[in-house]
């Protein structure tokens, strides 16, 4: 799996205890070192791989991801992560405006991009190539 968005760490330890394995990236280099220490601490340093980098173009180098979940809002589907799907794989992310999102559950169809769900929801903004220009 991978996290977009590591934070304090907490999603990428929940993801863990699903899914197993899970690359994390985080945009902050200092949130990311936190992230790193708390989930070491927690019993994770196995299992949870915490990186610095832009989260809206993933992490390439470990896909193809089973699930892959974005803990801010985009102005659209990332098209980087979801290349970085495996057939039937399925990314979640709130897509939308700044203020009002709906949290979608995308899956990598041999149609293109299928939206099998959507709630509204309210996040930060994603920030990166791929998300919005926070100038």
């Amino acid at each position: 799996m991978l996290d977009v968005g590591t934070g304090s760490g907490y999603q990428a330890a929940v993801m863990a205890e699903l899914a197993g394995e899970v690359h994390s990236v985080e945009r902050i280099p200092a949130l990311a070192d936190r992230a790193r220490a708390a989930l070491a601490a927690a019993g994770y340093a196995d299992r949870v791989h915490v990186h610095v980098g832009d989260g809206t173009l993933g992490l390439p180098e470990h896909a193809p991801y089973a699930a892959i979940a974005v803990a801010a809002a985009a102005p659209g589907i990332p098209e980087a992560l979801y290349a970085q799907l495996e057939p039937d794989g399925r990314l979640v992310v709130p897509v939308g405006g700044r203020w009002e999102q709906l949290l979608e559950v995308v899956v990598r169809s041999p149609d293109g991009p299928l939206v099998a769900g959507t709630v509204p929801c309210r996040f930060v903004p994603l920030v990166g190539e791929e998300g919005f220009d926070v100038r």
